[in-house]
């Protein structure tokens, strides 16, 4: 016998519990033993307790809209080519057509749309126009929900990229950087700067908080090439001896994924020509597609472990050049959004984006494929995927490329195709979502009411 488990009605174990070593501690994923009594074994009970989460993807640029948009509305639709990679996750995703952003366009400010898509995206706000220091525009919605339920978690928020950014300088048309590679704002003008290094993600989602310590134990792993779980094994036996069958399992299948997640990093690092041991690799990978892949990795990670329940990814920031070879197109990405209507640029940025619905599918699937509450982690989430422009060539902000992921506990309505009015605010998307996490927002950016989402 192991000990009491949660069947004993004898034993509970806290919420935010760690695994703790030198300088290391590695949160848990939530286990049958965290719940009271009443919810195990009651789906819906079990579902009610758990955290709900909200994370904002972005990808630059705008798409192919005739092969992005599906086809039919409601339940009956058909998923075009840059969609397809989504299709076995069709019924945990609504599809939205007709949202927009306003306070993207120019409204006699001039050109800069890239970076005033980037800005607008989660703010709903126009920015102000500057290249200087007196940057200006509205705190994002997901800062608002940090702010509001942020100090339930370790971390209020997590913030991710796959580019460096720039948090100074004029970047396009007279707009500072600071718009154009942050959608993240604390503050009107407070960016939060997104980190683009899996291996300094990684370490901070299993930081003690004790600095000094936390810098020698990571010298010592890294010197050492040991695993983050030799620091915490001793505790995790101990931990295992009071859990029930169900959660060893549960344990032993988290331990594994944070290793193999670990080993990838590796690899990654260690990818290219090789270099002195003291100039080791930092952790950004080469390849574009481990990147994003391993930055997904970090994000469902934080969420499995209720490290943070919000969180941004911006896999490239808008008016992005960057190529992909992996997928035929060697043409710089922002380039070829000026397609004019051209057939085989239209085709190239048709792969470009199938290629980023395919790495948001991987993490689609990744969450999916964690049990949570009777149900997913994908079923407590709610993901908005999509970009600020619609039309790369035209640069336009109406009919964004829009979808949600994940049915945010029960109160989104998945498998669904929803056409909104034309010109529909985008903010009124956030305004519906915030109000599934409990906060009630009288409105937020140039929103005129809520969606109904459910």
């Amino acid at each position: 016998m192991n000990g009491p488990t949660i069947s004993t009605n004898k034993w509970l174990l806290p919420r935010r519990q760690f695994l703790r070593g030198a300088g290391t501690a590695m949160a848990l994923p939530v286990l049958d033993a965290m719940l009271p009594e009443n919810a195990v074994g009651a789906q819906a009970k079990a579902a009610s307790a758990m955290p709900r989460r909200m994370a904002y993807v972005y990808v630059p640029n705008g798409v192919y809209l005739d092969q992005w948009t599906p086809q039919g509305t409601g339940s009956r639709f058909k998923l075009p080519y840059i969609l397809q990679p989504l299709a076995p996750f069709q019924k945990d995703i609504q599809f939205l057509s007709g949202l927009t952003h306003d306070k993207a366009r120019a409204n006699g400010d001039g050109p800069g749309d890239h970076a005033r898509a980037n800005a607008t995206f989660l703010t709903g706000r126009q920015a102000y126009k500057t290249a200087g220091t007196d940057i200006r525009i509205g705190v994002s919605i997901d800062q608002i929900a940090a702010q509001a339920f942020g100090d339930q978690t370790r971390l209020p928020s997590l913030e991710l990229s796959c580019d460096r950014g720039r948090k100074a300088g004029s970047c396009d048309s007279g707009y500072s950087c600071a718009y154009q590679y942050s959608i993240s704002w604390r503050s009107e003008s407070t960016p939060m700067p997104p980190e683009v290094n899996p291996r300094l993600v990684f370490e901070r989602l299993f930081s003690d908080g004790a600095s000094e310590e936390d810098q020698e134990a990571k010298a010592r792993r890294r010197e050492n090439e040991a695993s983050i779980l030799d620091f915490v094994m001793e505790d995790a036996k101990r931990l295992q001896s009071k859990l029930g069958s169900t959660d060893r399992r549960k344990l032993d299948e988290y331990l594994t994924s944070v290793r193999e997640l670990e080993q990838r990093m590796e690899r990654a690092e260690k990818a290219g020509p090789p270099k002195p041991k003291y100039q080791k690799p930092a952790g950004i990978p080469k390849d574009f597609q481990s990147h994003t892949r391993l930055m997904f990795d970090m994000m469902a990670l934080a969420f499995h472990t209720d490290t943070t329940r919000v969180a941004t990814f911006m896999i490239a920031h808008d008016g992005s050049n960057r190529s992909y070879p992996m997928v035929g197109v060697n043409e710089g990405h922002h380039t070829l959004s000026h397609h004019q209507g051209k057939q085989d640029k239209l085709a190239k940025i048709a792969r470009i984006n199938r290629f980023h619905a395919t790495q948001f599918a991987y993490f689609v699937n990744r969450l999916k494929s964690l049990g949570e509450g009777g149900g997913s982690l994908l079923d407590n989430s709610m993901i908005v995927y999509g970009s600020g422009i619609s039309d790369g060539n035209r640069h336009n902000n109406e009919d964004l490329p829009i979808l949600i992921a994940g049915k945010g506990g029960g109160a989104v309505s998945t498998g669904v195709h929803v056409r909104h009015p034309r010109n529909t605010p985008m903010c009124n998307l956030f305004l519906s979502m915030m109000d599934r996490v409990g906060v009630r927002l009288p409105r937020f950016g140039d929103s005129t009411g809520r969606l109904r989402l459910a």
